[in-house]
């Protein structure tokens, strides 16, 4: 008799084979760290965590959003720095300005006292928090609304008031 190049154990073994393959698959697919799609909700990038100045070194290399009020401004030839919340060196975060690099043209002075965001990396500087300013977009400054704006509002002088009117002899008033 002839039997069958396979027999009924073995059919079944290559039956069974390619689910457990999937099986297998899935498993390591649910159990594995998602951090390529973790950023994503609902097909949308997740807005980045936002934090307070003190809790900054708990997310060191992450990339969130720290607010806080600058208490210091400090200018060297060659950098800014911008403590958040307390003076140096006692300052729980610090917001790093390479003149020249971070295209950042506002008046910092004007921030003193402001209340802030800052979006960004955070770095280990000799065991303190900061973010390095390399944009713009990444400071916004909270004004008294709660509204934002990038940059600090610049003051704009009042205009100027017209002459004023001299009389005539014919009494309709001249001006000049």
């Amino acid at each position: 008799m002839n039997e069958p190049p396979f027999s009924a154990a073995a059919t079944k073994f290559v039956c069974v084979k390619p689910i457990l393959a999937l099986f297998i698959a899935l498993t390591f697919a649910v159990i594995s760290p998602a951090s390529d799609t973790s950023a994503l909700i609902n097909g949308l990038a997740a807005a980045p965590m936002k934090i307070g100045a003190l809790a900054a070194t708990h997310y060191y290399d992450q990339t969130v959003v720290v607010t806080g009020k600058v208490v210091q401004v400090t200018i060297r030839p060659a950098v800014t720095f911008l403590n958040l919340d307390q003076p140096y060196p006692d300052s729980p975060f610090a917001i790093v300005i390479l003149h020249g690099k971070s295209g950042y043209e506002g008046d910092v002075n004007s921030l003193r006292g402001k209340s802030i965001e800052i979006l960004g990396k955070i770095k280990n500087y000799h065991d303190k928090p900061e973010i390095l300013l390399e944009r713009t977009n990444q400071l916004t400054v909270l004004d008294s609304t709660n509204s934002f704006s990038a940059v600090p509002a610049q003051a704009t002088p009042p205009p100027a008031k017209a002459p004023p009117a001299t009389p005539t002899t014919n009494g309709i008033p001249e001006i000049m």
